[in-house]
Formats: structure tokens, sequence, C-alpha cells
């Protein structure tokens, strides 16, 4: 930058060398300074020199101790009086002013777009009405009067670089402490021009347009119409913001800013473009007309959630105060500004702070003379929904009233706020609606929701809304029962099962395929109907009449094919909801046989043991329920199981054990009939009897995998599916041993037993691990396990009745307990009668 600016400078240099000037005569020059006189005075020799030149001659022989002297003839002066040479004077001034004339009209010859003129010749141009201007202050004035302030602007879409960055150069002297001159050049497009060259790539053009920008700005009118032009301020919001930009040039880009804050439309647009901080100063500081205005312009925008934070901060309070007190225009100002700002957790954790939540609820519930209108009630309700979707307070704690204590979960509050939802327009409805699904998210207050509304009899009103012709309804409606379905599911399944038809409706929006997609409004449906009790079997019943089940398992076959899109946060609990609902099926298994021919038809157990690899998506619910549905549709297994003839005596030994890790033989027992399965002894398969063994299907491999899941109720889930194998109902207990064993996962079931994680697993790993040392190769090995034996040393001390029997029994398989003999047994028993 300091090589371009030398260069400009001998540039300027060589241009003012070949400028046009009448020849001075030799009287105009001072002897002293070799100049044209500017202030001539005579000494008294009538040697005629520079006023300042001859002053500092006189200092020069006072200073030196010498008499002064005249600087021509020597001569020693008897005074040192001077007087100006007035007529002298003139006459140079006048031959100025016919030279300045001359050069002037020069200039504008050389400047004028009529004539194409060479780049030398606009560029000396320039320079001499820089350095005119730079001389005196009229000279800018005469510029002006001359009509060549235009032309210079009109230099600014030369093609020339070198005469862009000189005119952008003289237009910021020109103007320089002249408000006319501004005021002028703030004609035209001139303004919109200088604008552009803020996004010019070339460095210097920005840095000069951005100071004649800053010097304009210091004249109010041109304030407002820099602000007028489009992306002005945007792009003197990057410069000033900017880290690469020269700092000087950021500081004028600054200054020019602070200068346009002076409108309250350039305040709006500076906010707009992330500079917020001139509109909260205005709200802060402003009148009450202003604090209107600044809030108006707050609800408009879009604010990022870090800068609802600083908003929170700086005018929180104040925006609550005039929610409060304020006129109505004033609160309504407010409050859509508020809604702006509560949408963030850290910052409506400032509003509850700064006390938003008492007159808000008051506004939104009052009625009669001085209430809010409908059209600010409904903001009122959007900025509540806002306040408790956050999760920032403990709405429990925060009193609404400091005489009656009542809070927002209080039973007459919700009351009032079930009655609005009955007796309002859709866009109030939805907002408390969903006041209502984020109180009932929180464990600290779902319980004060579910006693308001079983109090006020309100859940027969919200299932009505399932059918609502607004979706936003709809879906928080359902999302709503949803919640409160762990609660109060009886309630709802009897009102859901009612004649009015609302369970067909949730029905029919889990199967709608029109859009194509999983929406919000089917994963709320399908989450609400999987959340309903699944051993109300009058419910179930109804459901499949209704085609529920087939439906569903449509759909999530569909999904898993990749032939249904949808939003991943919808996906998942459609997925989860769906899953639950198919659930139901196997609980009805041993009700009614119908069941076990749906199950069969849809094909349930492939699909349950499908949605196993749901592994590393995050679905727990999905593993935990299909693991559940295997377990009960495994438990089927035995009995729709074809059991062939009765083979014949086998003969021999089996083969190797390598079920656990180790060697040795398999217990001698009986073949199985070929082609049958060797665990339930008959003909099987997964899709017709649920057989979890059958070759292929990966059932047991995949609830194996399950055993080391993160959440034990999947353990618990996965392990009992796995204990069907070897349960009373097989024919064969160490075969479905061996199975298990095969699929690697004899140990992770002792691993389980010895992790003991919780008391309901431990009650389970126990069974299961008696189970498999019921065959002796096994056990010999595990006895080798002192953590194994320890455990169940655990569990015989620690556990319930039923748990310490079992673990009982897997100590005498490992001979840690005496094995005492049957009559013993029998013996103690007759007593025990007795």
């Amino acid at each position: 930058m300091a090589a371009a600016a030398a260069h400009d400078s001998g540039c300027d240099s060589e241009l003012e060398d070949q400028s046009y000037q009448e020849p001075a005569f030799d009287a105009f020059m001072c002897p002293l300074t070799k100049q044209v006189m500017h202030d001539p005075v005579t000494i008294e020799t009538g040697q005629t020199f520079e006023r300042e030149a001859i002053l500092k001659w006189f200092r020069e022989c006072r200073d030196s101790g010498r008499k002064p002297t005249c600087p021509l003839t020597q001569k020693e002066l008897r005074t040192t009086d001077i007087s100006p040479s007035i007529a002298l004077r003139n006459v140079i001034d006048e031959w100025r002013a016919r030279n300045q004339d001359k050069e002037l009209e020069k200039a504008c010859a050389s400047l004028s777009s009529d004539t194409p003129h060479s780049e030398d010749d606009a560029l000396r141009a320039l320079v001499y009405i820089s350095q005119m201007c730079h001389r005196s202050g009229a000279s800018k004035s005469l510029v002006r009067r001359q009509g060549i302030i235009p032309a210079i602007a009109a230099m600014l879409k030369s093609s020339s670089r070198r005469v862009r960055l000189k005119s952008l150069e003289v237009l910021r002297v020109v103007v320089e402490d002249n408000d006319e001159n501004k005021e002028e050049l703030g004609k035209g497009d001139t303004i919109r021009t200088i604008i552009k060259f803020l996004s010019n790539d070339h460095f210097q053009e920005r840095e000069m347009a951005v100071s004649l920008l800053y010097e304009l700005s210091k004249l109010d009118p041109i304030c407002e119409r820099i602000g007028a032009v489009y992306g002005a301020i945007l792009l003197l919001v990057g410069m000033g913001s900017s880290k690469s930009e020269n700092l000087v040039a950021v500081e004028k880009a600054e200054n020019t800013l602070k200068n346009l804050e002076k409108y309250e439309t350039n305040v709006k647009q500076m906010a707009e473009n992330g500079r917020l901080q001139p509109l909260l100063t205005k709200l802060i500081e402003g009148t009450p007309q202003v604090q209107v205005a600044m809030a108006e312009y707050l609800g408009e925008l879009a604010l990022a959630n870090d800068v609802k934070v600083v908003v929170a901060e700086q005018v929180g309070a104040l925006l609550v105060s005039i929610m409060k007190t304020g006129s109505l225009p004033a609160r309504e100002a407010t409050l859509k500004a508020l809604r702006e700002i509560s949408s963030n957790e850290s910052s409506a954790k400032i509003l509850l702070q700064a006390g938003i939540l008492p007159p808000l609820v008051k506004d939104l519930l009052s009625v009669g003379a001085g209430h809010l209108p409908m059209r600010l009630k409904e903001v009122s309700a959007a900025i509540l929904a806002n306040l408790v979707a956050s999760g920032a307070g403990e709405f429990r704690s925060i009193p609404l009233d400091d005489e009656t204590g009542e809070t927002l979960v209080s039973e007459d509050v919700v009351h009032s706020l079930l009655h609005l939802i009955s007796n309002t327009g859709p866009a109030i409805e939805s907002k408390l609606l969903t006041v209502l699904v984020g109180l009932t998210e929180s464990p600290a207050t779902v319980a004060d929701v579910v006693s308001a509304i079983r109090s006020s009899g309100a859940a027969i009103s919200l299932i009505q809304f399932v059918e609502a012709a607004h979706r936003e309804i709809r879906v928080e409606s359902l999302k709503l029962l949803r919640n409160v379905s762990p609660h109060m599911g009886a309630e709802l399944a009897d009102a859901l099962g009612g004649s009015a038809g609302h369970l067909g409706s949730l029905v029919r929006a889990v199967s709608d395929d029109r859009s194509g997609g999983v929406n919000e409004e089917q994963a709320a449906a399908a989450a609400l109907l999987g959340d309903l009790p699944e051993r109300d079997w009058g419910l179930t019943r109804q459901l499949q009449e209704l085609g529920a089940f087939r439906s569903v398992a449509s759909r999530l076959a569909e999904l898993r094919r990749g032939a249904i899109r949808g939003s991943n946060r919808h996906v998942a609990p459609f997925t989860e909801g769906a899953v639950k609902v198919l659930y139901r099926v196997t609980c009805a298994l041993g009700e009614a046989e119908e069941y076990v021919e749906v199950a069969r038809e849809l094909g349930l157990a492939p699909l349950f043991v499908e949605l196993l690899q749901q592994m590393s998506s995050g679905l727990d619910a999905v593993l935990l329920h299909s693991a559940m549905a295997l377990e009960n549709l495994s438990l089927q297994a035995g009995r729709l199981t074809a059991v062939p003839p009765e083979p014949p005596a086998p003969t021999g030994l089996l083969t190797a054990c390598v079920c656990f890790g180790g060697g040795g033989a398999r217990p001698k027992q009986q073949q199985p009939a070929p082609g049958t399965c060797r665990v339930h002894g008959g003909f099987c398969s997964l899709r017709e009897s649920f057989c979890l063994v059958e070759g292929g299907c990966k059932a047991v491999e995949r609830l194996v995998a399950l055993l080391e899941h993160a959440d034990a109720r999947v353990v618990e889930a996965a392990l009992a599916a796995l204990s069907t194998l070897v349960g009373d109902g097989v024919a064969s207990v160490e075969e479905g041993v061996l199975v298990v064993g095969e699929a690697d996962g004899l140990r992770p079931v002792v691993e389980v037993l010895v992790e003991n994680r919780t008391e309901a697993l431990q009650r389970r790993a126990v069974w299961a691990v008696e189970r498999i040392l019921r065959v002796e190769d096994i056990a010999l090995e595990v006895a080798a396990d002192q953590t194994v034996a320890s455990a169940l040393v655990e569990a015989y001390r620690n556990g319930d009745a039923r748990t310490r029997q079992t673990a009982e029994r897997a100590l005498r398989h490992l001979d840690r307990i005496p094995n005492f003999s049957t009559a013993f047994h029998q013996a103690n028993k007759a007593k025990g009668h007795d």
C-alpha cells in the first residue's frame, strides 16, 4: 500500500508540472522563498517579501545576536516594522484567479463526458482540483459552483483504475468540511456507485470508497440515502467486522455505521444483518415511541440462538416490564419480540428469572374489560409454549400469585388452560396443547397435569382433537395423549374404543401413504397406539377388526425396504410405535388362536428378527419390544411344532460339545428324526411355528449380541427370549443349551450373571445359568470359573425366595452344595407338611 501511495504521489508531481499556468511576474516572487507571495509586505529598504518569510529572517538575526538587516542589500535596519503591499497582493490575487479559472475550465473540459480525453488529461485535472481544494476551503465552494463535482463523480465509472482511485480521493477532499458539497455529491446515483466499490476485489478502491462514505455520512440527510441503497449496510457491517481488511478501512466502516444509526430504518437493517446492538441501545434509552418501534423491529427478526440470549440479557427485564404496564400498542410490540427470543432454553431461563410467567399467564387467562384481544392471546400462548418447550423452568416452583401460591400446574390453572383449548380458535388451541405436551414430558409435572385432566373430565375432549381439521392440533393432541397414556392408559383405551370412531382415525392416520413418507402426525399416531395397554384384549380385537396390524406391518416392511422416505426424527418414533403395536399381537397369542394366524400371515417372527439389526441406530425401544415379541412367539413354538412319529432308539454317543469353549462329549440322548428341530423335536419354521432355531434366520445370534447392550431392559428381554430354548416347553433342554452355545452365547449369559446389573436381570440370569449347568460337560468347565460360583452364591444369599432356590440348584450342578438323596428331600417335604 505504501508503494502504491508513493507511486500516486510521484504521478501527481509529474502531472502538476505539466499543468497549464499563466507565467508569474518577477515582482510576484518572494526573494526568500522563491515562491509567488500570498501576503506581500515591504520593509524599511523598500524591498518586498512574504510576510512569514521576512519575520522568520528577523527572528534568526535576533537569535544569533546580529542586528536586523535587509536580506537583499545586507543594510542594517533601524526598524523591523513591515507594511502590507496591498496593491501587489491584489494583483497577485487577480493573477491567481485568472490562472484558477483557466485551470478549472481546462479541468472541466478534461473531465467532460462529451469529449473523450486521455487518462493523463483526466488525472492532471483531478490532481489540480485536489491541490486547489487543499490550499483553500473557498476553492471547494468554487468547484461546486463551477459544476465540477458531477464531472468528478462521473469519473468513478472510468475504465481506468488510476482514474477511479484518484476520483474517490478527490471527492473525499472536495466534500471534507463542506456540507453543501456533500449534498451536491449525494444527488443522483453517485451514492450507489460509491457503495458498489465496497464489494470490489481491489483493496485500495474499497478503502477509498469507505473513507468517502464516512465523510458523506457526517451529513444527516446523506445517512438516510446511504441506508436506502440495497445492500449498503450489509457491506459496511461486513467490512466493519472483517479481519482481513486494513485497520483504517475497518475503522472508517465502523464510524460510518455509527453515523447511520441516527435513522431507525438503518438501525433495523443493521439488526437484520447481525449488528443488533444499536437497536438494543435505542430500545433501552429511547422514548416510549422509539421503544415501541424497536420492539416491533425485534419481533420481526429471525435471531440465532446465541443472539436470543444476548437480547434476553440486555432487554429481557425491560420487555417484561413493558408487557406488564405498557399501552396496548406497546404490549403488542413487546409480546411479538418476546415470542421471538423465548424459543431458546438459555434465553427462556433469563425471561423466567425476569418474572415473565405471572403476567403472561394472567393475560392469557383473563377475561372481561381490559383483557388482551384474541390476536394477542395467541401470541401469549406461543410464548408460553416456547417457555415450556425449552425445558428451562421448574414450573411447579414458580408462583403465579404470591397470595394463592398457584403455579402453572395447579389444578385450577390447568383446568383454565383446558377450558381455553376447547373454546378458542385453532391457533391458540394448538399452542396451548403444546404447553400441555411440554408439561407432560417432564417427570416433575406430568402427574399434576394428568390429575387435572382426570378431575376435569377432559380426556374425551382431548381425544376428539385427533380428528380436528387443523393438522397442528391433531399432532399436538396425539403427542399429549401419548405422554399421558402411561398414567391413564385404561381411560384412553376405553375412550378411543368407544363408538365415536377415534380409534379408526388413529389407524387411518398411521396407514395413510398419500404423502409417500412418514410425517409427524403419523409418527405421533403410531406412538400413541403403541403406548396403549397391550393386554387390553378388547382393544386388540378392535385393532384387528380395523385392519391395524396388517397396515402397520405393511408400512413397517416398506420402511425397512426403503420404499418409504421420511425425516429421521419422524421415522424413529413411527418405527417404535409400529413395533409396539405389532408386539400387542404376540401378547394375545395365548388368548385366541386367530392371533397365531395373524402372526403367521404377517410374518411377524421374521420381521422381529430383522428388527434386531437396529443395534447401531439408537432405537432401544425397537430392540426391547422385538426381543419381548420373540419371547412370546418362541413360547408358542413347542405347541405349534408338528411332531413326527417316535424314531427308533438311539445308538452311540453324540458329537463333541464345543459350546462353551471347551471339549468333552455331548450327553447320550435320542437322535432327532431327519428334518426335525433338534430343540422342539418336530418340523419347525420361523414363520409358521415361530422357532428361533431355524437354520439361517440368525435369531439366536442376534439375541446373543443384545446381551452386551447398554440398556439392562434390552439385555433382560434378549435373555428371556433365549431362555425359551432351554425352558420346560422344549423337547430337549440340552439341545437348546447347545444351540445357544454354538452362537457363542453361553459366555455372555454367564457374564450377565456376574455383572449383576439389576435385580430382575439377576433373577433371569440365575435361571438361565442353572439351565445351562444341567449339561454336565459345561458344568464341569464352568466349575473352574470362581466368578460364576461367587455370583451364584451372591444370588443365593441375597435373592428372593425363587432366585435363592434356583441358585441353590445351580450350585449343586457345580458341586458347591451337597446333592442329598431324593428320599431325604421327600422326608423333609413331608415333615414340612406335618
